[in-house]
Formats: C-alpha cells, sequence, structure tokens
C-alpha cells in the first residue's frame, strides 16, 4: 500500500501544481475535495496511506458563508497538515485565528523574511486576505513587508504557508516541499513508475479478464499511444486500435499515424469519418459543445465499430490526471471539458471504459512511455487536443475555415521547428476577429491568425516563449504572403494561468 499525500483541493489554480510537485520528490499524491473531512480521509485508508494533508489555495475568503470549508476534524488526525494561501487562511480560521482583508494585496514575487535569521527569498504570492492573528499555539515563522508569510504549530504538526512552494517562482520551493514530506510527514518516498507499470498491467488484466477484446480510441497522440504500449503488453492479442480521423487533424497528420501505427503488433483501424464530424458541429460556436459534441460522437464511431468487431465490450482511453480535474472530476469546477471525460455521454454501450493512465501527469505519461520502449520522437511529441482544430477556430467550424488554419498551423510549425531549441508547444488559432488590410493595393477584410507558443514542464502552468522577432516576422510574412484574406498576425503572450494553453 503506497503512502501518500492528500491534496485537499479549495479550487486553487495550482492544485494538479502541487500534486506533481508531490510525486516528483518520490512521493505518492491524490487529489480530493476540500470537503472530503475527517471520515473521508480515513475511509481512504482501505487503499491508501495517508501520511500528510495539504490544503491547496482558493478564490474564496474563508469569513465568508458561501466560501468552501474543511471540517475542522481534520486538524485532529494526528496527520501534518500543510496549508497553503487559501488553505493557511482556512487553517487559521477553523482553529480560532483570524483572517482579514488587507489594505494591500500581494501579487507575483514578493520577498520573504524569516524570523530566525534565515536568508529572504523571493516567493510567489496571490493573495489580497491575510493571516492576521495566528491560532493559539502557533508561532509566525516568516513576514513579507505587509503581511504573515508562514506560520507553524510544531507540536501539532500544523503549518502555513501563504506564499506557493509549489511554484517555479518560489526560491527554494522543491526543497520546501521535501522539508514537509520528509521532515515532517517521514515518508518514505516509495513512488516509482516502475512499480506503477506492474501494478497497472495487472489491474487491466484483472478489468478485462482473458481472452475479452479491448478497443482502444486511438489519437496517435502521446497520451493515447502509451496507453496503446501498456494495453499490448498487459493483454497482448487482446487489443484493436481504432484511429477515427475527424477531419480536424493538422496537415497531413491523419495519414503520418496511420503510417506510423500500421507499423506496429497490434490490430489498427482507421476511421475517415470527417464529414459526419463536421455536419455536428454545423452551426455551433460555443467551445463546450464543440467539445461534448466530438465527445458524444467519438463514442458513437467506437460502438459501431466494436459492433463491427463483434461486439467488443471494453473501450480503453489515453485520459489522464489533469483531464479529470480540469474537466471538474475533483472539485466539480470546471475549467474545459475534456472531450474523453466531461465530453462523453451518459449511456454507451461498453460494458467498461478502462483508462489506465488516469492517476498519471503528462511527464510521467513521457516516462512510463520510454519505460515501454516507445520510440522518442513520439513520446516527446507535443499535446494536440482530442478535438483537434476544431477547438483552434473560434466560432463556427466550416471546411473553408479548416483549411485556412491546417496551412497556417503547418507555416508556424514548419518555421518554429527551425530553433535549435524549441517550445514545447505552438500552434496557430484561427480568431473569430476580423480586420482590414492592404494586399495588391486592394482592401483586405479577413479573419486574424494568433500564433501561440509556450514553454512548460508539467503542461498546468506555462510561460509564453520569446520567439526571436525573425521569426515571428516570418511566420508573419509567409501566412500573409500565402494565404488569401489573412492580412493580421498576432503572437499571444499570456502565462498559464491566467489563461489556458489552447484558446478555447
Amino acid at each position: 500500500m503506497n503512502e501518500a499525500i492528500l491534496v485537499m483541493d479549495f479550487g486553487g489554480q495550482y492544485k494538479e501544481l502541487i500534486a506533481r510537485s508531490v510525486r516528483s520528490s518520490g512521493v505518492y499524491s491524490r487529489i480530493v475535495p476540500g470537503t472530503i473531512g475527517a471520515d473521508g480521509i480515513k475511509a481512504l485508508r482501505k487503499e491508501l496511506k495517508p501520511i500528510g494533508l495539504i490544503l491547496s489555495g482558493g478564490p474564496d475568503s474563508v469569513y465568508d458563508d458561501a466560501s468552501i470549508k474543511c471540517d475542522k476534524k481534520i486538524f485532529s488526525l494526528g496527520i501534518p497538515v500543510l496549508g497553503i494561501c487559501y488553505g493557511m487562511q482556512l487553517m487559521c480560521h477553523s482553529l480560532g485565528g483570524e483572517v482579514k482583508q488587507g489594505s494591500f494585496g500581494e501579487y507575483g514575487k514578493v520577498k520573504v523574511r524569516p524570523v530566525d535569521g534565515g536568508r529572504p527569498f523571493k516567493a510567489l504570492m496571490s493573495h489580497r486576505d491575510s493571516v492576521t492573528r495566528p491560532p493559539k499555539g502557533f508561532r509566525v515563522t516568516a513576514y513579507s513587508d505587509r503581511h504573515i508569510a508562514a506560520f507553524e504549530c510544531v507540536e501539532k504538526k500544523l503549518y502555513g504557508l501563504q506564499y506557493h512552494p509549489e511554484s517555479a517562482h518560489t526560491e527554494g520551493g522543491e526543497d520546501i516541499i521535501r522539508r514537509f514530506l520528509y521532515d515532517v510527514c517521514l515518508a518514505k518516498g516509495d513512488y516509482r513508475l516502475d512499480e506503477f507499470i506492474e501494478s497497472e498491467i495487472l489491474q487491466i488484466r484483472k478489468e478485462a479478464g482473458r481472452g475479452e477484446r479491448v478497443l482502444l480510441a486511438l489519437s496517435g497522440g502521446v497520451d493515447s499511444s502509451v496507453a496503446a504500449a501498456l494495453l499490448s503488453r498487459a493483454i497482448p492479442g487482446q487489443l484493436t486500435c481504432v484511429f477515427v480521423d475527424h477531419g480536424f487533424m493538422r496537415k497531413n497528420e491523419g495519414d503520418e499515424i496511420e503510417r506510423v501505427f500500421s507499423a506496429f503488433d497490434l490490430d489498427f483501424i482507421r476511421v475517415n469519418a470527417q464529414k459526419r464530424f463536421l455536419a455536428r458541429l454545423k452551426g455551433i460556436v460555443d467551445p463546450e459543445q464543440k467539445r461534448k459534441i466530438i465527445g458524444r460522437e467519438f463514442i458513437r464511431v467506437f460502438e459501431e465499430e466494436a459492433k463491427k468487431l463483434k461486439n467488443i465490450p471494453f473501450l480503453a482511453q489515453g485520459t489522464i490526471y489533469p483531464d479529470i480535474v480540469e474537466s471538474g472530476g475533483t472539485s466539480g469546477a470546471v475549467i474545459k471539458s475534456h472531450h474523453n471525460v466531461g465530453g462523453m455521454p451518459a449511456a454507451i454501450s461498453f460494458s467498461k471504459v478502462i483508462e489506465p493512465l488516469s492517476s498519471l501527469f503528462k511527464d510521467e505519461v513521457r516516462v512510463v512511455g520510454r519505460k515501454l520502449g516507445l520510440p522518442g520522437a513520439l513520446v516527446e511529441r507535443q499535446p494536440f487536443p482530442g478535438p483537434g482544430l476544431a477547438i483552434r477556430i473560434m466560432g463556427e467550424v466550416t471546411a473553408p475555415r479548416l483549411e485556412i488554419l491546417r496551412q497556417a498551423d503547418a507555416i508556424v510549425r514548419e518555421e518554429i521547428d527551425k530553433l535549435k531549441r524549441g517550445p514545447d508547444q505552438y500552434f496557430a488559432v484561427l480568431t473569430d476577429t476580423l480586420s482590414v488590410g492592404v494586399k495588391g493595393d486592394a482592401r483586405s477584410y479577413g479573419p486574424v491568425i494568433a500564433v501561440r507558443a509556450v514553454f512548460t514542464t508539467d503542461f498546468m502552468t506555462c510561460e509564453y516563449a520569446h520567439l526571436p522577432h525573425r521569426v515571428l516576422s516570418k511566420i508573419s510574412a509567409r501566412i500573409t504572403g500565402e494565404l488569401e484574406g489573412i492580412c493580421r498576425i498576432v503572437y499571444d503572450i499570456t502565462r498559464k494561468p491566467p489563461a489556458t494553453v489552447e484558446w478555447e
């Protein structure tokens, strides 16, 4: 039984980053609702060994009646607790301390000064409320220029940080997380992805049974490719991979996927359903509707293929942990419905859905892929959303608009691919904004193309890539010169958060 840190979710934007930081330190983590309560934590002991709790940040004010609260009994379980941002304020409020709205908020990098004379350091802050009086038995361990930055009750192993140690913008943040895990929670550090592969193979065999066929929804992306490798190792001879070409792929991508996976030792089927998907999206402009329609249609195609193949009972997907979290799977707060989670219809003909990667983050999926022997070019492929170019088109998806974006995206990728060290993800977006221009001494009026390029280690946060101006200039010149009706290109310089990597 793995020891585990439970990350209690209060709606904070960095909860996934907290969970990933814990795992990268060798300890398993799981995100659970902030309202889980002491009894819910005790119930988890049947499958996990909770050795610590981390209370995430959140957008609420703890003194508001409508804010998310936690069960006060969690602080008496004898399990160490670390509260971060809202989590610190909630700990304070729950245990009799005082939290107020300050005259000044703190946002961005703020200098933190330990009271024991330690070296001051810069940490990421994002708060307006602050602790003004710690609970009885707590001592303040650090201040910023304006607020209490940290407190602790060593006797009860309760700790609070107003800043975000899980962020790369906090100096020494990883060490702070590790000290909580190993010095306070006494973690053994027994989380290993080798063990994950072994245990998941056993779980797949248990779920699929002996001799039962499994249909894998294969997109050709990293997640579904690693899922294919894991399933084929677990249940050789039982797996059929179905690639549904919905018509929203990048230039030549459908043919490339077919060429790569047709060479693998597995049953591969390509279903050309371009007209069908495009018809379903006629008149649809809302991105959530697009995702859900595409998700439902995917399932219907898979059901039809399973029926042709003598009613395959099991559907497998490359769903990963951030898909579930962003679709509202831990707190109910939907950032965007992933087509394979929030977009799935309630009723499906498959008796079971198998998702072998649903507990992993993107970087962990890549590690598993390498351990399973997948080629580096496949494992390191940049993410591409299941709904494809349909959610990189703002507004209605039509065949002409798809072709414009497909050509623009190819240009963006061709030019950025020439860099010695390129960003982790880069693509074009067809916006629904029209802009006037001049082409050939005549007035032009057409859609604006946006270019997005980011650096990230986890795809839960990102920084925009500072692309050389010569590259941006070349992209702009090629798109406006090669695509009729396009006369304006913009570059997205927003980080995540507040934005997401994708535009829809």
